[in-house]
């Protein structure tokens, strides 16, 4: 067959193939259209799970009615008119694609009327031919109406899966939109049945009932609000603890510049904040809006616009995970370091038991120095404490497990060596971190076979790697020699370590991989040395250990993401007696 040229219609069922997989690609292009139009409120109504109409209404700016036809016309759009808009695009939109694909692939109908103007106007399109404009009745804004999609085209038809299953990417993709733009009011019908309707939310509360409404109350009360902007770059949104976690990362979202996506990069810079507060295997759950320089990232990076690329991914993934990090510091009792306090009763001392390691007993020598006298000084039952600490004070010991405590709203119930373990790995990973990394000389250098791109990354990315303390020459095209590898790892896998390492950096332009592998070796060690099971702790260890879980970071949770501690208040434990019943 030779060269020709494709008619303009099989041009644009082409591009739809792109734009247009199924019924939610045409959601989202649409409401994304009503975003970038300044809609306030955007109606979403469905029939069939989208085959058969798809209705997207709006009170945005609207078109004006000799622009009608040209946003039906490929390549015809209002976001961008150079290479240098294209490059800095804010917008969702821009290619001027979406409409003309769609289009091409169903029956389409566009009623708007501009803000400025006194009536509106109504054009159809049917086979890929537009009608001329015509008066309709319509307020300021925009009402597209998708009907019978893909019915000219039966073999793509054919690939849709049932009602129920398409309607379900329907609405996952207008929650998606929900959480990127809260400031808009939403509302999904199916069939003529209100599915989704959501207030636009202004103020942390109202965007945190909104969260619950779409991720459910479980992520709302489990779930920290972050703010964090540094070097032009603004992170905002919630992040799950690590109690409330998933067994897919199936409630991870990223939305940059307004536009939900989908990056590795971002990725891997949550799953390295949560590296050690969660079980293996296990994911977090996040809400994320970045905020930047829209010159800083490529929009443009993919057809259906799921991912971008940043021109600085490194910074980026610092920047993310220094943030998230931050914050689930914070997950300690009472979110702050409690000054020890004075207590109105009598601390029994009927247990007695082995010293606590070092470690504890130089906390407990500190605290007792801090409150001014002895911590077994009994003291006048009819006064009222001026202050309690969040995990109170301890009352007694179960099973040699559980710490019993008592603190102002009621009962603190602590697993004393996950609690421990915690303590001590923060301290010896405080001890690593405050040290440059230190080299250790291989006896025998060891030799490592790679693929020439393998090597030539080493030989490019040299500094990266002498950062995480391995120091590796090239020996030939397709040979690497390991020389020096960090003190603290001098047992392990050297070849496997740089192949993970090789990975990672190819991958992401950076590793982890050494630092995470230090902090397992350290966690090793504090769970080895942290206090035993059935091991009886007296009561001045026992509050000496409540005292280092106040003032010590990520203190929730253990290094292996198991809870350190549950309280249970007066009013439950009146329940569950039947006071005042």
């Amino acid at each position: 067959m030779p060269i020709q040229q494709l008619p303009s219609h099989l041009i644009n069922q082409i591009a739809a193939g792109e734009v247009v997989e199924r019924p939610a690609s045409v959601v989202k292009e649409l409401v994304e259209n009503s975003l970038d139009a300044g809609a306030h409120q955007v109606h979403i109504d469905i029939a069939a799970g989208g085959q058969k109409l798809i209705r997207i209404r709006d009170d945005g700016s609207g078109i004006a009615a000799d622009e009608l036809s040209l946003a039906l016309s490929r390549h015809a759009t209002s976001k961008i008119a150079s290479l240098e808009d294209l490059e800095a695009v804010a917008s969702l939109g821009f290619r001027g694609e979406a409409l003309p694909s769609i289009a091409s692939v169903a029956r389409l109908t566009l009623c708007s009327r501009h803000r400025d103007s006194d009536s509106a106007w109504q054009v159809e399109a049917d086979n890929g031919e537009v009608s001329e404009p015509r008066p309709a009745a319509h307020p300021v804004g925009t009402t597209i109406e998708v009907h019978d999609l893909f019915y000219n085209t039966p073999a793509r038809r054919r690939f849709l899966r049932t009602e129920r299953t398409e309607f379900g990417h329907i609405e996952k993709w207008v929650r998606r939109l929900a959480l990127a733009r809260q400031d808009v009011a939403f509302t999904l019908t199916h069939n003529r049945r209100t599915v989704m309707q959501l207030k636009a939310a202004a103020g942390d509360e109202a965007r945190r009932q909104r969260i619950a409404g779409i991720c459910g109350d479980a992520f709302a009360e489990q779930a920290v609000l972050l703010n964090h902007e540094t070097e032009g770059i603004a992170l905002a949104g919630w992040i799950g603890l690590p109690t409330f976690n998933r067994s897919q990362p199936d409630m991870q979202y990223w939305f940059v510049n307004g536009r939900s996506i989908v990056d590795k990069t971002l990725a891997h810079a949550a799953r390295h904040a949560y590296r050690d507060v969660l079980f293996h295997g296990r994911f977090p759950a996040y809400v994320l809006s970045i905020t930047l320089d829209p010159a800083s990232v490529d929009a443009n990076a993919h057809p259906a616009k799921h991912e971008v690329r940043f021109r600085d991914g490194r910074r980026i993934h610092g920047v993310v995970s220094q943030a998230i990090e931050e914050a689930l510091r914070e997950t300690r009792p009472g979110g702050q370091t409690a000054a020890p306090t004075s207590v109105s009763r009598v601390l029994p001392q009927t247990q007695t038991g082995m010293p606590l390691p070092s470690a504890v007993r130089e906390s407990l020598t500190a605290y007792q120095a801090l409150s001014g006298r002895p911590s077994s000084v009994a003291v006048d039952l009819g006064n009222e404490p001026a202050e309690v600490p969040p995990l109170g004070f301890a009352v007694a010991q179960i099973g040699g497990v559980y710490i019993l405590a008592e603190n102002a709203d009621g009962l603190v119930i602590v697993d004393m060596h996950a609690a421990h373990e915690r303590i001590l790995y923060e301290k010896l990973k405080h001890s690593y971190d405050d040290k440059a990394v230190v080299r250790q000389p291989l006896l025998v250098p060891e030799s490592v076979a790679v693929a020439q791109s393998e090597a030539d990354l080493v030989e490019q990315s040299a500094a990266v790697f002498e950062s995480l303390g391995l120091v590796i020459d090239r020996a030939g095209p397709t040979s690497l020699v390991i020389r020096e590898v960090p003190a603290l790892l001098r047992n392990v896998d050297a070849e496997s370590l740089l192949r993970d390492v090789l990975a990672d950096v190819s991958q992401a332009g950076q590793s982890n991989r050494v630092e995470d592998t230090c902090h397992d070796l350290l966690a090793t060690i504090a769970c080895h040395y942290s206090v035993r099971a059935n091991r009886m702790l007296t009561m001045d260890e026992m509050n000496a250990l409540l005292r280092e879980m106040e003032s010590t970071d990520r203190a929730d949770q253990c290094n292996h993401g198991r809870p350190t501690w549950t309280a249970i208040s007066m009013a439950d434990l009146d329940k569950l007696f039947m006071r005042g019943q």
